[in-house]
């Protein structure tokens, strides 16, 4: 019975090829939010991922989160490289517009970075927050809870993590570009553990005597 109902929707989607781009993504929506309605998991926001144009997509006012020009190009790395691993959490507001709730910078990536922007046919993949979540107070908790949540990197793990690539032979040239780092940023935190072992490949000059 299962496989009956997946192969007549295979049939009814083989369709979908024939319409132009733009509406078949507008379709694929709809049938998103169809099938949400008999999902199990349907309670669960990213049950139902959508791609909304980007121009809908607004900032909120309230959101304390700043991220550092590393951080943000680190974003930008993971999304040009890796794509959108997780969608931009959201609200809908007045006509079919909707506010951030969590990921204003993963959709300012898609808005401002062409190549991400050209790949992602101008849009951005929305999961939206229950029904009963949509109060500002109980959006700005959600905001501060996603924030708080993601916490920081400690230095002693990011410290490992630089002690680790470069037993494996990785220059601190590759390290910063694979981990979206300054240079100083790896001189750093190589300096923070394994110091002998970091640094024996380095010339030092001998100390000079007074």
């Amino acid at each position: 019975m299962s496989m009956s109902i997946v192969e007549r929707a295979r049939e009814l989607f083989a369709e979908l090829d024939s319409l132009p781009e733009d509406e078949r993504i507008n379709v694929i929506n709809e049938i998103r939010l169809a099938l949400r309605k008999h999902s199990p998991m349907r309670r669960e926001p990213v049950d139902c991922v959508l791609w909304v144009p980007a121009e809908r997509v607004q900032a909120n006012d309230y959101n304390p989160n700043v991220v550092a020009p590393p951080e943000m190009r680190l974003l930008q790395l993971s999304i040009m490289s890796d794509g959108y691993t997780q969608p931009v959490v959201a609200w809908p507001v007045e006509g079919d517009r909707y506010e951030v709730v969590d990921g204003f910078h993963r959709s300012r990536v898609g808005k401002e970075v062409g190549a991400v922007r050209k790949r992602v046919r101008g849009r951005l993949p929305i999961s939206v927050i229950n029904a009963e979540r949509t109060a500002r107070e109980d959006r700005i908790a959600a905001t501060i809870r996603h924030n708080r949540a993601r916490g920081v990197h400690q230095v002693d793990a990011m410290s490992e993590i630089v002690l680790d690539l470069a037993r494996r032979n990785w220059d601190d040239e590759k390290i910063g570009r694979e981990l979206g780092m300054e240079p100083d940023e790896v001189l750093r935190l190589r300096q923070i553990t394994g110091l002998a072992e970091l640094f024996h490949d380095r010339e030092f000059s001998e100390a000079w005597e007074a």
